[in-house]
């Protein structure tokens, strides 16, 4: 099986070359500008290289605080060109698992959100990443939407890695602990999404739940939260710690306006796929780990 991987540099993408697949699964990962989602004729291209037989789209545009200055290019990327995407799967009768957020909530619910409930995005991110979805959905019958949230892994640029970061160089750090979310460990979700494959092979596609799922790690946390989890670990393993000090939204302004509660419920992805992310505690410490470890080897050889 071949399976066409978009954004290959990000996070998620980089952590499904390290899931656990299955022996005949061929991953290839591809980013600009072999494949531009922008540029219709390169994932043409791409497709006409590889020949997959399922496309997992991790390509975006991420930056949530510049994108309310840059929003109309976060709209060529998180919509256009998913819809690009889309469409050429489409063509190929290849179906397409296409990664949302939770940004497309506003943060106003007391509980986690579920797939049906009203999406109502207060950043140009968010609007633009709903954009996508819409444009997903109304191009390829054959589609998966995950909602995801509050990614991190050991590269790349995420919470965990900016923690520690500061850590090597402050004593004191203030944390945002109004802000409520999953933690989601990219490795997790990347084993969660190659299981979610299997099942679309063993399938017949006319039995396939296709739709909108919301797949993140379990449990809930706060910024301040994770950071203290983050820190328990380090200092574990030998590696920076902190003094962190909780501090409101309001005391950490910024120009997005991020949802207070972005909790997303998954039982949705448990019920048809039986599969649930590992517990986010858990998984910060198997991240954590390997930081401090790639750091220590880093040392080690300077």
């Amino acid at each position: 099986m071949k399976i066409l991987v978009t954004g290959a540099n990000g996070q998620l993408a980089r952590s499904l070359a390290d899931a656990d697949l299955p022996e005949n699964w061929q991953i290839h990962a591809l980013a600009r500008p072999q494949i531009d989602l922008v540029i219709p004729e390169t994932i043409s291209k791409s497709f006409d290289q590889v020949e997959p037989h399922l496309v997992i789209n991790t390509a975006a545009y991420t930056d949530v605080n510049k994108a309310e200055t840059e929003e109309e290019l976060a709209h060529k990327i998180n919509a256009v060109g998913a819809g690009n995407l889309a469409q050429v799967c489409e063509r190929h009768n290849v179906p397409l698992i296409h990664i949302s957020t939770d940004y497309v909530f506003d943060g106003g619910k007391k509980n986690p959100y579920k797939e049906d409930d009203p999406v109502a995005p207060t950043s140009a991110y968010g609007r633009t990443k709903l954009a996508g979805e819409q444009r997903v959905a109304d191009a390829c019958d054959q589609h998966f939407i995950l909602r995801t949230a509050w990614i991190y892994s050991p590269f790349g640029k995420n919470f965990v890695k900016t923690m520690l970061g500061l850590a090597a160089t402050r004593d004191d750090i203030n944390v945002v602990d109004d802000q409520f979310g999953n933690p989601t460990y990219a490795l997790d979700l990347a084993n969660c999404i190659v299981a979610m494959g299997k099942q679309i092979f063993q399938n017949r596609r006319e039995d396939i739940p296709w739709g909108i799922y919301h797949a993140a790690g379990t449990g809930d946390a706060n910024w301040y939260d994770v950071a203290c989890e983050i820190f328990i670990q380090s200092k574990q393993l030998g590696g920076p710690t902190a003094q962190i000090h909780p501090i409101s939204s309001r005391e950490y302004p910024g120009p997005a306006q991020r949802p207070a509660n972005s909790r997303l419920d998954c039982n949705k992805f448990d019920k048809y796929f039986g599969l649930r992310l590992p517990a986010w505690q858990a998984s910060i410490a198997k991240c954590v780990g390997q930081i401090c470890n790639d750091n220590t080897r880093t040392t080690d050889k300077l």
